[in-house]
């Protein structure tokens, strides 16, 4: 015979018991960080099951790219993913100079890679701000901005924009960098470490972040190879893998730098690998300034390169070249595929085309680490509780402009 407790005991847990719930997540909440919606199946607290779905900003660039020019296209990278779009702007231009074969300066290479970085540390105090502002931590997020402040109002004196720059051109850039737009960086570069370790002070001993970031979120290595992860989501594992290491481009070859990487896998790890990366942009910039060679900035490119404009007023021949390159871009290309990627803050940025000889890409298909990324996002939240998955969301960096294309 049962006794009066056991008794007890069954009537509380048949009063209290639960089934599992569908739960909408997005696509307008403002942690997803865009329009991501997430079905979750919940059991209680813990995440059952994760389902992310994304297409709500397809705005179909890889599609508008068939029908521009090569020059047309570099509009729209910088909307792939605007908080980082020097970078993709970069990434497109090496793409199209492998395809035809262009050559760079070495000055162009040395502020592409100088502007590149400027562009990582951006992208990694917006993240920062936002993803601290996510778990509940304020001040962070105001400092950030500060310093992110500084960035943008650099670029804007360089190109007249501080998003959507179009800075790069094929072949070069779209203009010199200045000695006292160079000067201005380079204070910057002194002061910035100061400004990480204030970063540090805020939140490294936060009891409320380690809690929500330490073993919260982890995928080993092997894991988030399958997944096909990449740049500090992938380094948060300890895979120390970096394009600019690996298959060098602009002038990371020429400076001394490393690849943080992490041991666990988690939160936190991908929190301490995007903070080392601060120091090493930073690192990264000051050496190129300090090694930035003479020369001109656009390579023998006339396919792409306007001629002088001297020339244009007084010779027909260049009058007519400049014409038709307003109006209609290169005229051909050479035919084949070509895939070429590059390390953007966020990951591997890759440009797949596909040419007929045209000067139109007869495909464009770009593989951006944001979508590879929210596809991993079941495997870091199944078996986590539900306010978790705004931690995991944060700590994998998406921009869903540059999931959706």
């Amino acid at each position: 015979m049962k006794n009066n407790s056991e008794v007890l005991n069954n009537t509380e847990s048949v009063r209290l018991a639960t089934k599992e719930l569908t739960l909408q997540l997005g696509p307008q909440h403002p942690a997803t960080h865009g329009v991501l919606r997430i079905v979750l199946d919940l059991d209680g607290e813990t995440i059952v099951k994760c389902t992310p779905y994304v297409g709500y900003l397809h705005r179909g660039v890889e599609k508008l790219a068939e029908h521009r020019n090569y020059l047309q296209i570099m509009p729209l990278t910088d909307r792939l993913d605007y908080i980082s779009s020097m970078s993709n702007n970069i990434g497109y231009c090496e793409a199209v100079e492998k395809l035809f074969g262009i050559e760079l300066t070495e000055r162009t290479k040395f502020i592409r890679t100088i502007v590149g970085e400027m562009s990582r540390i951006a992208n990694h105090l917006l993240w920062l701000a936002t993803h601290a502002l996510d778990i509940g931590a304020m001040t962070v997020f105001l400092y950030c901005f500060r310093e992110r402040e500084k960035i943008l109002d650099l670029f804007e004196r360089l190109c007249g924009a501080r998003l959507t720059v179009s800075y790069p051109r094929i072949g070069g850039l779209k203009n010199d960098v200045d000695p006292q737009w160079l000067d201005d960086l380079y204070k910057f570069t002194a002061e910035f470490p100061m400004r990480v370790d204030q970063y540090e002070t805020l939140i490294n001993k936060n009891r409320i972040w380690l809690r929500r970031t330490k073993g919260v979120g982890v995928i080993s290595a092997e894991e988030a190879i399958n997944w096909g992860l990449s740049g500090p989501a992938l380094r948060g594992s300890g895979v120390p893998y970096d394009i600019r290491k690996v298959m060098p481009y602009g002038a990371y070859d020429k400076v001394k730098w490393e690849v943080p990487v992490g041991k666990n896998g988690d939160i936190y790890d991908r929190y301490r690998v995007r903070m080392d990366e601060f120091r090493q942009s930073n690192s990264i910039i000051r050496q190129c300034i300090e090694m930035l060679p003479e020369g001109p900035i656009m390579a023998d490119a006339p396919k792409f390169i306007l001629p002088a404009k001297d020339k244009v007023l007084t010779d027909m021949e260049h009058l007519i070249h400049h014409f038709v390159l307003i109006t209609k871009g290169p005229q051909t290309a050479p035919e084949g595929e070509i895939y070429v990627a590059t390390e953007v803050p966020k990951g591997e940025l890759g440009f797949y085309f596909v040419s007929d000889g045209t000067g139109k890409p007869y495909r464009m298909r770009v593989r951006s680490p944001s979508f590879v990324h929210v596809s991993a996002l079941p495997k870091l939240c199944e078996g986590e509780l539900i306010a978790d998955i705004i931690a995991n969301i944060g700590s994998i960096d998406i921009v869903l402009g540059e999931c959706d294309r």
